[in-house]
């Protein structure tokens, strides 16, 4: 998610027509769907469609990065890539000759997520696919460069695991906010094929942690209205006011083995004493976003 003179870009994991899917909106409610955002994707990843996931996007001087999630053919890892655009809308291209990022040592990475602290400097998020190979899931962060396309500094293990029942064999999909001098490190845990896909998250008063998992997670789950919500993203539509957007199942449809669907779903995310709260998941009439 990412906004641009007024207008909202949302990018999501591809389907079988797209490597990569956007949407756009003005008002955060209202989304228009849109052609393929990224059209050339280099020799190391697979031709084919299906591995190439869980893009986001940041402005910076090179222009519009996506960091996004595709295949190491090679290795037989997903890694992490980046592509370039002018717009937010594409055409992204990405000529690479090898991943960005990957720990293949630890599974492979997957799910890089952009994040600029007060002092302008930037960061990338993601996690090891250590569920991929039985091994442990864990967040990670290292410095970027001014323009995003370069990674600086050591990789910083945060501290987040997926050592709580919720979260089963993974942790995933890590989103970094501050708000009223906290870091906020919101992931979804457990499997995205089933109900039991959840959000939760963990805070720190320092930048690199370690991060503390809240008590009450997770803050979203689910309920009679939509089935495993998560890979949740925030965007803040005035100061101190943030929103989340997720993906969900219908909830009589769940998992891809039967043909279910997944659609955006957007909820207030509301901080109160240093917690998080979302209002939601929820089909009812609620105030829109003052976007």
């Amino acid at each position: 998610m990412i906004a641009v003179d007024g207008k909202y870009f949302a990018y999501a994991t591809g389907n079988l027509t797209y490597d990569i899917q956007f949407s756009t909106s003005s008002d955060l409610v209202t989304w228009a769907p849109t052609d393929e955002a990224l059209t050339k994707r280099p020799f190391w990843q697979p031709s084919s469609s299906g591995l190439t996931w869980a893009p986001e996007v940041a402005q910076t001087s090179a222009g519009f990065v996506m960091y996004y999630t595709a295949r190491d053919v090679q290795a037989g890892k997903q890694c992490l890539a980046i592509a370039v655009s002018a717009k937010p809308e594409g055409p992204f291209a990405d000529s690479s000759e090898k991943p960005f990022l990957c720990q293949y040592d630890l599974g492979g990475s997957i799910d890089p997520s952009p994040f600029v602290d007060t002092d302008g400097k930037r960061y990338l998020l993601w996690k090891n696919d250590g569920n991929c190979c039985g091994m442990r899931t864990r967040l990670f962060m290292q410095g970027l460069s001014d323009d995003g396309l370069q990674l600086v500094g050591d990789v910083k293990d945060l501290g987040v695991e997926n050592d709580r029942p919720w979260e089963r064999n993974l942790i995933e999909g890590p989103n970094l906010i501050l708000q009223d001098d906290v870091y906020y490190l919101f992931f979804s845990a457990n499997d995205y094929n089933s109900r039991n896909y959840a959000a939760g998250y963990a805070t720190s008063d320092t930048l690199f942690g370690p991060y503390k998992d809240a008590a009450e997670n997770p803050i979203l789950a689910s309920d009679e209205t939509a089935a495993g919500p998560g890979g949740q993203t925030m965007v803040e539509v005035r100061d101190g006011e943030w929103w989340i957007l997720y993906h969900a199942w219908d909830t009589k449809r769940i998992g891809d083995s039967i043909g279910g669907e997944r659609s955006m779903w957007l909820d207030e995310l509301v901080f109160e004493g240093g917690r998080v709260r979302v209002e939601g998941p929820d089909v009812g009439p609620q105030q829109a976003p003052r976007a």
